[in-house]
């Protein structure tokens, strides 16, 4: 997926002063060999050429990385093309746990050298692989400066062979809005393409910051953490172009090109050929540790030599005392250069801030613009009922939401930095309470209430609703499953959370069932769309919390349905007989936000695989 940014409006034609082009990942590229050419095209060369364009594409427009198209001489250079970091996305791979066994050993399966790869956009991380282990703990991390609403994460697992040959053990993706709107977030990913396997991540999301002030806590933070060298800041470098460099040789002029290096990380320019007054206008992000000591150091070298042209060495220190800690299109001397040598750069520096919810921000936005008192709070009896019933309306045979409020992320959490844990105990709650009849709190909409409250508002309603005597297991009595169902434009990809199921009947107290959940996107239902859960053993109240996706075009998601089945897992000989069913037709429901929703288990309608 390409994105196309049209910025700034101007008003002349064409309107627009200029373009910025990027991939959110990197895309697959494909191409013939003809001619001479096609002696490349045999194994080996081949893998060789394509990593090579792959990485080429990657370095020009994927995204960090833009291609700035001018449009208008009007706009200066320095708005397309200095980066513009809304944050940073900050992971942790903490573990995996049951990956599968991929060495041979003399009695059979052995175990695996698992390693990670972790890839956003075009920036990607490799963990060390660990012996021996199907249940490594890496405790590795990585941050990635980005624009928060682009790309996703994408974390693939490897068995690490001594020849090369590495094997892969699973691969899982995290939407990256989920983190953003949820500022810290800590879940356990089922691995797609593989038998069995899940990997534990906790992520953050930095937002930036002018204030100086929050550098501090900044800091601070980042020396609580031993394992990783985490940053406590983004540096934007924007290079301009360098003026009256010396020659390289004599009478003859340079081919320069910028060794640009902030700590770890070091960026070099395309080379500009026989010139002494070299135009780059390029952009850079940096991570930096404590800008209070680090350094921007630029050098400046000759390709055809090799020798230094010049050097520049910045303390960032300075920026925290410019006004927005920005320094816009200076000229500074070079070091090491000719008399009149110079650099011409634009500087801008960001403080990470702490990871809080998007409503946390929102909220404090509000508060921040707006003194007026807040209206009154609910009754407390109005609130305990509205809390006592979440589930709603259990004994309607259609699904019912579990949670009026926010919707569950795509990617549950084992702490409670996401929703998860609330919804469940107010399920749990219910639960309990479905052989008595549901007080249900309804809002009339459609017509005013008699006595309406001064602020305007429409009253609740009280509906009377007497359950069925099946409601806690579902109307066909098999019991019920709790899904999440999110739809990702960006990926064109269907994400499903299989949360748990209650009250699978109990048939024979002596047999109780090891349940699992079975999933197949129809029409179809071909072996590359079956996913499936773990089997828990003796249970009539599963708990999984495992994601699975699809990839589906957006044109075809309302044609499309999903088939989930439940089934009981009684050995190899025995078979997996089917407890229930439900077909969920996605074009019953509107994608633009996520929802968790109750199903009622049916009798099987499907054949069997």
């Amino acid at each position: 997926m390409v994105r196309v940014v049209m910025k700034p409006l101007i008003s002349k034609i064409p309107l627009v002063g200029g373009l910025q082009i990027f991939f959110l990942n990197n895309p697959s590229i494909d191409f013939n060999l003809v001619g001479a050419a096609d002696i490349l095209d045999m194994p080996g060369f081949s893998d060789i050429l394509r990593r090579c364009i792959v990485e080429q594409v990657s370095k020009m427009m994927v995204l960090p990385n833009k291609l700035s198209i001018k449009l208008s001489d009007e706009i200066p250079t320095v708005d397309l093309r200095m980066p513009e970091p809304e944050g940073v996305l900050r992971i942790h791979l903490v573990q995996a746990q049951n990956l599968m066994k991929k060495d041979v050993s003399m009695l059979g399966k052995g175990k695996s050298d698992p390693y990670a790869v972790i890839t956003v956009g075009a920036q990607q991380w490799k963990t060390k692989h660990i012996d021996n282990n199907v249940n490594p703990r890496w405790d590795f991390w990585c941050e990635s400066v980005l624009r928060r609403s682009t790309t996703v994460a994408v974390i693939k697992i490897y068995d690490w062979d001594r020849a090369g040959r590495d094997e892969n053990l699973g691969r899982c993706s995290l939407d990256i809005s989920q983190v953003v709107r949820f500022g810290r977030l800590d879940t356990w990913q089922t691995l797609q393409q593989a038998k069995h396997g899940k990997v534990q991540l906790r992520l953050s999301w930095h937002r930036l910051s002018t204030d100086v002030t929050e550098l501090s806590r900044a800091l601070t933070e980042t020396l609580l953490i031993k394992t990783g060298d985490l940053s406590s800041a983004v540096l934007s470098v924007y290079i301009d172009s360098c003026k009256k460099l010396p020659n390289a040789r004599v009478q003859s002029r340079p081919d320069p090109y910028l060794m640009v290096t902030v700590g770890k990380k070091t960026e070099n320019t395309a080379v500009q050929l026989r010139t002494d007054d070299p135009v780059y206008e390029i952009g850079y992000s940096f991570l930096v540790q404590n800008p209070e000591i680090d350094t921007l150091d630029v050098k400046v070298l000759d390709q055809k030599t090799g020798s230094q042209l010049g050097q520049l060495f910045y303390s960032i220190s300075a920026l925290l005392k410019e006004k927005d800690l920005t320094m816009l299109t200076q000229p500074l001397m070079l070091q090491k250069s000719g008399p009149e040598s110079k650099i011409i750069l634009s500087l801008q520096l960001r403080i990470l801030k702490e990871a809080i919810k998007e409503v946390d921000i929102d909220e404090e936005s509000l508060e921040a613009a707006v003194s007026e008192p807040s209206p009154p709070t609910p009754s407390p009896s109005v609130s305990s009922a509205a809390t006592d019933t979440t589930d709603g309306g259990a004994s309607h045979p259609r699904p019912q939401s579990a949670a009026p409020a926010d919707p569950l992320p795509a990617q549950p959490a084992s702490s409670g930095d996401t929703e998860l844990k609330n919804i469940e105990d107010s399920v749990q709650d219910d639960a309990s309470q479905r052989s008595v009849p549901e007080e249900i709190i309804d809002k009339e909409v459609d017509s005013p209430q008699e006595n309406q409250p001064p602020s305007g508002r429409d009253s609740p309603k009280l509906i009377h609703r007497t359950s069925s005597l099946t409601t806690s297991a579902g109307e066909a009595g098999l019991g019920r499953i709790l899904l999440s169902l999110r739809y990702s434009m960006q990926n064109q990809t269907l994400y499903i959370v299989v949360h748990k199921i209650m009250n699978i009947p109990l048939k024979d107290p002596t047999n109780v069932p090891d349940p699992y959940v079975k999933l197949y996107l129809l029409p179809g239902r071909t072996k590359d769309s079956k996913r499936k859960t773990v089997v828990v053993k003796d249970s009539c109240m599963p708990e999984y919390d495992e994601q699975f996706e699809w990839v589906i075009p957006l044109a075809e998601l309302h044609s499309r349905q999903v088939e989930v089945t439940v089934a009981t897992h009684k050995g190899f000989l025995a078979g997996s007989p089917v407890i229930g069913q439900v077909v969920v037709h996605l074009n019953q429901y509107d994608f633009r936000e996520a929802k968790t929703l109750w199903f009622d288990l049916m009798p099987e309608t499907s054949p069997r695989d």
